[in-house]
């Protein structure tokens, strides 16, 4: 029974038993951590073999000898491997060091000192620069955006992706140059985003010329089932537009992959022009490694149907743990991902940082409130993102256990 439909002697009651079973939680003295989407021991165990690779063979397939300086787009081999996993030209794919992250970085970076090469000038000397940020989304995008300065614009996720009407809108604005999308199995709502939204977003007109839409495919091949949703090539569909990422670090060694940047000849022509005066090139005996452990795209999915095993089991115990303590109440709505590393939970609005407060209490570490939204403001102060994947399942059930109970608390507060 919701809570709206109890009588308040009914509240009264449900309040000192979850009051009590509190208590209790805060006694056991807990240490448990879901701030972060880790990959546990057990999933980093799958690809220990990579350590020993590449050994004495350290020639790339067209004779790239691997030791030495040079080459700023990457091995062929490992450019060859992921361009089929993500089903685009190697042509048009960069192979680099182990963060996409900081290839978001520098691309901001380029483009705010010297402008796109779509540019009428650089960015620091537009008016003003603004950026959309579909919410909840990444903390560590809109740390980016907000590092230079720009005024983010947040829009809506829906089950199909960002609003995209909202979207529409906000591009006929010059000064907005660009957005962050996570196109599957996003972080935090698991949302993949579907086809026809594509579409719109490749289409759309801007009124910038160089708007710019940062594809974060961190979680392509990352399903929690044995299927592998379609990964579509977004730059075949809108040309300058995408500036597309992708990475290994959730499949072998987390910061210790390699990191993909895809993107249209123009814009790649532009990256290069700044990448070589900043570096000579990558990491190649690693990109190596990665070729030898691989072996081809297939081999990537196998060592991912190893992942989901490991992480599918968490997932399914959270979320049966949210359903069992929370679903009658009505206090709680959260994801039901078939894929990525998070669980988005939105709770009674206006109690989001209440529950991070009573969880803390209690030795359970979750997530900031409002790490979703950009400055780490929640206007409704009701979405928590929640980590399944470090913890063993054990730890799991019993810090989810705990969560449940918190937000049940902080919602009989209110």
């Amino acid at each position: 029974m919701a809570l709206t439909d109890l009588t308040a002697e009914q509240l009264a009651e449900l309040k000192s038993e979850i009051q009590a079973e509190y208590d209790q939680l805060k006694s056991r003295n807990l240490a448990l951590n879901l701030t972060r989407g880790k990959p546990s021991s057990e999933q980093l165990d799958i690809c220990t073999g990579l350590l020993s690779l590449p050994g004495e063979d350290y020639f790339d397939k067209d004779g790239t000898d691997c030791r030495n300086y040079g080459n700023l787009v990457g091995l062929e081999s490992i450019r060859e491997i992921w361009a089929e996993v993500l089903g685009v030209d190697p042509n048009n794919l960069i192979a680099a060091d182990s963060s996409s992250l900081n290839i978001m970085f520098d691309l901001i970076s380029w483009a705010y000192i010297w402008g796109t090469n779509d540019s009428e000038r650089p960015w620091k000397d537009e008016e003003k620069v603004k950026w959309i940020c579909p919410v909840p989304g990444y903390d560590r995008h809109f740390t980016i955006t907000e590092h230079f300065g720009f005024e983010t614009i947040t829009v809506p996720m829906t089950p199909t992706g960002p609003d995209m009407d909202q979207v529409a809108e906000l591009v006929k604005d010059p000064l907005v140059k660009g957005m962050w999308v996570v196109p599957m199995f996003g972080n935090p709502t698991g949302i993949t985003v579907d086809e026809e939204t594509i579409d719109r977003l490749a289409t759309m007109e801007t009124a910038a010329p160089d708007f710019r839409i940062v594809w974060d495919n961190a979680y392509a091949v990352h399903t929690l089932t044995d299927e592998f949703p379609p990964i579509v090539d977004v730059v075949s569909k809108g040309g300058n537009r995408f500036w597309a990422m992708s990475s290994t670090s959730k499949i072998t060694q987390a910061g210790a992959g390699v990191a993909f940047f895809n993107s249209s000849d123009e814009n790649l022509t532009w990256y290069n022009k700044h990448a070589f005066v900043r570096g000579i090139g990558p990491n190649k005996i690693n990109q190596l490694a990665h070729a030898q452990f691989f072996g081809d795209a297939e081999g990537v999915r196998a060592i991912m149907r190893k992942h989901a095993a490991s992480l599918a089991p968490k997932f399914t115990k959270v979320l049966d743990i949210l359903e069992e303590r929370l679903g009658k109440y009505g206090v709680a709505e959260w994801t039901k991902p078939t894929g990525g590393y998070f669980i988005s939970m939105d709770v009674v609005p206006g109690t989001a940082q209440r529950v991070i407060e009573l969880a803390k209490d209690a030795g359970i570490i979750l997530t900031a409130a409002g790490s979703t939204f950009p400055h780490k403001q929640d206007p409704e102060d009701k979405n928590i993102r929640l980590a399944p994947s470090l913890p063993p399942v054990e730890e799991l059930e019993l810090a989810m256990d705990g969560v449940a109970t918190c937000v049940l608390l902080a919602a009989l507060e209110k």
